[in-house]
């Protein structure tokens, strides 16, 4: 137990950590790779910790740390929207990613989330908002707009015009400098 303590104590506090990170602390104290298997292993099976993705774990079963393992990242499109409270319905926390990962539907902790990836020119417009009690990057408003143009992912009217009403017009020329002029054109139509 000496062990699954001392990984305890260093990784409670943290969203999220990896397998890699596990192998790292307790190479520290002399143990190998292999131990480091077997205990994360052990911690899985009496639900001690939770798989996010291959080799990320997570003390807190909640479905917002799972963005943690695919950083950087931040929370965009529908998510961004309920979060923002623009709409009341439930979605799938949609992560949006610069990682080379797998993208599309997937399942953690028995639900569902989505994941997206963005090109790194286009990652920006996101900020720190707290979440349930955890601290979570979650896309503005603007950028929240550009991004459902940027994906090609259907935007309600009704919503749309709730968007516009609470439009910063000054950030939202920001984000589009760093937008294609094709994005800029399909937004630029949408909102006159």
């Amino acid at each position: 137990m000496k062990y699954t303590d001392i990984i305890k104590n260093h990784f409670r506090e943290k969203p999220v950590f990896s397998l890699r990170d596990v192998m790292i602390l307790l190479k520290e104290k002399g143990l190998s790779k292999n131990y480091a298997y077997l205990l994360v292993h052990n911690l899985i099976g009496r639900k001690e910790i939770f798989r996010i993705t291959r080799g990320v774990y997570s003390f807190n079963e909640d479905l917002m740390v799972s963005g943690f393992a695919f950083s950087p990242f931040y929370y965009g499109l529908q998510e961004s929207l309920s979060i923002r409270n623009f709409w009341e319905q439930g979605t799938n926390p949609v992560i949006i990613t610069v990682k080379k990962v797998r993208t599309g539907l997937r399942e953690v902790f028995g639900s569902n989330i989505f994941v997206r990836r963005i090109d790194r020119r286009m990652f920006f417009g996101f900020e720190m908002i707290k979440h349930h009690g955890l601290w979570i990057p979650v896309s503005d408003t603007e950028k929240t707009l550009i991004d459902f143009f940027y994906f090609n992912e259907p935007l309600q009217e009704k919503t749309v015009s709730e968007i516009k009403k609470k439009l910063d017009s000054q950030k939202l020329d920001e984000h589009l400098k760093k937008c294609s002029p094709s994005l800029k054109k399909k937004i630029g139509r949408i909102l006159e």
